[in-house]
Formats: C-alpha cells, sequence, structure tokens
C-alpha cells in the first residue's frame, strides 16, 4: 500500500479540541503547566478545533473522529458533553464522545445519567491514581483499580451501556485485568497501548508481558496512539516494533490507530504518526488495514 494513499477511509479514534477561551481547562497554561509525560507543552497551549484539525490532516481521508474528554473543570464534566454534542449539531464534528466521570465521587450516577443525555456519548474517562514506576508502586488502593468505590460507580457503566476508556501505565494492567475479569459486560479500551515509555529491553519485555495478560480478556480492546517517547521524534524506527507487538498481541480486530491530536503534535506531526502507521501496516491484507484505520472504531463506538 501506498503510504501517500489519500483515499485510505481514516477514523481517528483518540484526539482533543479546545477552546481556551471558554477556560474550561486550566492545565493549558504555559506559564503554570503540571508534571506531564511528554515534559514542557507549551506549544499545545492554544486553541485547537475543527479548522486546526482539518489543517494538520488534510492529506489524509479523516471521515469521522472519536473525541477523547480534555480535563476540562470536574466540577463541570457535562459541559465538555454539551459543548461538544452542539458543536457536530453545528458542523458534523466530532463523530463520538468519550465523557470524564469520576467512578469514586458521590454524584457517579447523576454524571453518567447527563452524560447519556447527549446522542454522541459512548464511553467514559477516569484516570486511575497510579504509581510513578513499577519499582515505586503505591499499594494504597485509594484512587485505584483497586479502590471498592471506584468499583462502586464503575459497576454503575453497564446500567448505562457505557465503555470505559483506561489510561494507565502498563504496570496497572494486572489491576485492570482483575477489573475486566469482574465486569465482563463492560468493554474497556485502553488508551495509548499502555504508556510504553521505557524502551530499554528490559522496559519492554515487562510492557509486552503486561499487554499479553491484559489481552486475555476477552472484552479489551487498545488504542495504538500516544506512544511519543520524551525528548525524541516519532519515528517507523522507534516504534514499528511496539505497533507491530500490539497488533500481534490483540488480533488486528481489538487494536484501533488514533493521533492524540494536539498532544502528540509536541513531538511529531500529523503526518509523521499517520504515514507511520501505513507504513507500518503495508504488508497486511486490505481487510485487516480497513479494521485498523476504521472498522474497529465503528464497532468499538457505534453507532458513529
Amino acid at each position: 500500500m501506498n503510504i501517500a494513499n489519500k483515499n485510505l477511509p481514516i477514523i481517528d479514534a483518540h484526539h482533543h479540541f479546545w477552546d481556551l477561551s471558554l477556560n474550561k481547562n486550566p492545565w493549558l497554561d504555559s506559564n503554570n503547566q503540571i508534571p506531564f509525560r511528554y515534559g514542557n507543552y507549551k506549544s499545545i497551549c492554544k486553541n485547537f478545533l475543527i479548522e486546526d484539525y482539518k489543517r494538520v490532516s488534510k492529506r489524509h481521508n479523516i471521515v469521522k473522529t472519536i473525541h477523547m474528554e480534555t480535563e476540562w473543570d470536574p466540577r463541570d464534566p457535562i459541559g465538555e458533553t454539551k459543548w461538544l454534542q452542539e458543536l457536530f449539531d453545528d458542523t458534523g464534528w466530532p463523530n463520538a464522545l468519550v465523557g470524564q466521570a469520576w467512578f469514586d465521587k458521590e454524584d457517579i450516577e447523576k454524571v453518567l445519567s447527563g452524560h447519556k443525555q447527549f446522542p454522541l456519548i459512548r464511553s467514559i474517562r477516569h484516570k486511575p491514581k497510579s504509581s510513578a514506576s513499577p519499582e515505586t508502586r503505591d499499594f494504597n488502593p485509594k484512587g485505584t483499580l483497586k479502590d471498592p468505590l471506584f468499583r462502586k460507580g464503575y459497576s454503575l457503566l453497564k446500567k448505562y451501556k457505557l465503555h470505559f476508556d483506561l489510561q494507565t501505565p502498563w504496570w496497572h494492567l494486572n489491576d485492570a485485568s482483575s477489573l475486566a475479569k469482574d465486569f465482563p459486560d463492560t468493554i474497556i479500551i485502553l488508551n495509548h497501548a499502555g504508556l510504553p515509555s521505557d524502551r530499554s529491553d528490559k522496559g519492554l519485555d515487562n510492557w509486552k508481558t503486561n499487554m499479553e495478560e491484559f489481552a486475555e480478556q476477552p472484552n479489551v480492546a487498545v488504542k495504538i496512539s500516544g506512544i511519543c517517547v520524551p525528548n525524541k521524534k516519532w519515528t517507523i524506527e522507534l516504534n514499528k516494533k511496539i505497533i507491530l507487538d500490539i497488533i500481534d498481541i490483540f488480533g488486528y480486530e481489538r487494536c484501533m490507530f488514533a493521533s492524540n491530536f494536539p498532544v502528540d503534535s509536541i513531538l511529531a506531526s500529523f503526518d509523521e504518526i499517520y504515514d507511520g502507521f501505513k507504513a507500518i501496516t503495508s504488508g497486511m491484507n486490505t481487510h485487516e488495514i480497513n479494521c485498523l484505520f476504521h472498522d474497529n472504531a465503528i464497532k468499538y463506538y457505534t453507532p458513529l
């Protein structure tokens, strides 16, 4: 397949829009940055809206997109969903939403019910507490995937027919596996491939082992996105093995490609990421390629 192929239909399974004039994303303050896995993120502390997305993605046939919550003011999680639904109603973008909710908060059912008022909502993201490294794991369950309060709120996803988008580093995937086992009717979509930032042989071996354990659960899928390494450009050489390993571990039927834009623009252009995806999968057949770039997003976020 020609990596410059503009006709391949793509659903970007994970991206963000933000309008800083709304004052709903206080973390996007270039002069007051929070600790971030890519380091300095001043370059993304500006509006990123539909026209900006169309500009950076113009070489590719983006037919639909899935919007991921942006750490919008947690006092108003429904506000982001309302804003995006109105954006879709006016423009046709984006086409599905992952909303913010906090499973360990007393108002969790009210928040989930509020999200479900809007037709585009498909899934929920709550970033659980995690440790900075495998060696510094904090076994206090409060705020983690093992927290009984978290699990109580999480159990409501089945009632509201919502998936769970999980962002956690690979050393917490054993807890994610337990969650998947205990709540088999809820689909877990792992964001950013379990965050394989440690590219040492040992780091990648441990990442792969944990990904294999997680993939054993039938109700899980994975997004291949957000795999930048701090202070390094996104290249095929850097990411090819990881991407092929993910596809091998989960199978092409449970993987989705995504840009994570504008966040990943810190270290890569949209073209570098998607040309890389296309080149790395060029030896696969048409059906497999269509699943990775388009069909699986339909399957997991239907109806788009």
